[in-house]
């Protein structure tokens, strides 16, 4: 698995514009945060965020004052990947495949 997805806030990062799409930071702030049920320091949520960026699995634009962050290919690529993976587990959790 990459690096990237050991993260579990960087995983739920890129779930989360999977299913919703491009987001602004703060809404996608505010998902994770209703998702932990615990408020998220900005300063190590924007962090994770430029790490997926810098990555290059997720993009980030600016439209108007705020910055929109969407998957790139890659990334939805390693989404998809992990949630293979997850349901493979899940529907043979002893790994008699």
């Amino acid at each position: 698995m990459s690096k990237w997805l050991q993260s579990g806030r960087r995983r739920d990062v890129c779930v989360l514009l999977v299913a919703d799409g491009p987001l602004r930071g703060q809404q996608l702030k505010s998902r994770l945060e209703a998702h932990y049920d615990d408020r998220l320091e900005p300063k190590s949520f924007y962090g994770s965020l430029s790490a997926l960026v810098d990555a290059g699995f997720v993009e980030k634009r600016t439209d108007g004052i705020h910055d929109v962050y969407a998957l790139t290919d890659a990334g939805e690529r390693r989404v998809r990947e992990h949630f293979e993976w997850v349901r493979d587990c899940v529907d043979d959790p002893d790994g008699d495949r």
